[in-house]
C-alpha cells in the first residue's frame, strides 16, 4: 500500500507552494488524490505525488526525481551515560543523524521541514535505537549543517 500525505508535505516534496498544489488538486491533476472532509489525501508513488501533465501550456516545474534520502535522528543514550562522568570539555555529542550511509553527531539539531517520530521496540535500527525521528528535510547542526542532498 502506498503512503499518503497532506497538501503541505506533498507541496514540499514537489518543490512547489501549497497554493499551487491545491490548484492542481482542484483541477484533478494529482493522481489518486481525494478529499476526506475538508482535507486532501494525496498518495505517493516512488515517494512523490504524481502530477498529471496538461496537453497545452508551459511544462510544470515540479520535482520529478526522488526526494532526498531519508534521515533518521536519534539520541545516543550510551553517550549520555558516559558524558555524566566526564568534564564538559571531554563530553561527546549525543544526537546522531544517519543518512545515506553517513552518521554525524551534534548536540543541537534543527529540522527544516516535515518530520515524524517513530517508536519500534520490536524492530530497532541497526544501532539499537527504538525511538527516532525521520525526515526528508534539511537538518542543521549548531556549528555545521547536513543538507538534504547529501
Amino acid at each position: 500500500m502506498n503512503k499518503s500525505v497532506c497538501t503541505t508535505e506533498a507541496a514540499s516534496l514537489l518543490g512547489i507552494s501549497s497554493r499551487r498544489l491545491r490548484q492542481l488538486l482542484n483541477d484533478g491533476r494529482v493522481r489518486g488524490a481525494y478529499k476526506s472532509g475538508k482535507f486532501w489525501i494525496i498518495p505517493l508513488f516512488n515517494n512523490l505525488p504524481q502530477i498529471i501533465e496538461k496537453k497545452r501550456g508551459p511544462k510544470g516545474k515540479w520535482r520529478t526525481t526522488r526526494p532526498p534520502a531519508l534521515a533518521k535522528i536519534n539520541v545516543n543514550r550510551n553517550r549520555i551515560g558516559s558524558n555524566n562522568h566526564k568534564s564538559p570539555e571531554e563530553r561527546q555529542p549525543v544526537i546522531s543523524v544517519k543518512r545515506s550511509g553517513d552518521n554525524l553527531y551534534g548536540n543541537q539539531v534543527e529540522i527544516l521541514g516535515p518530520c515524524r517520530i517513530v517508536y519500534q521496540p520490536d524492530k530497532p535500527l541497526s544501532c539499537g535505537a527504538r525511538l527516532w525521528i525521520e525526515t526528508f528535510s534539511d537538518i542543521h547542526f549548531i556549528g555545521g549543517s547536513f543538507p538534504a542532498t547529501a
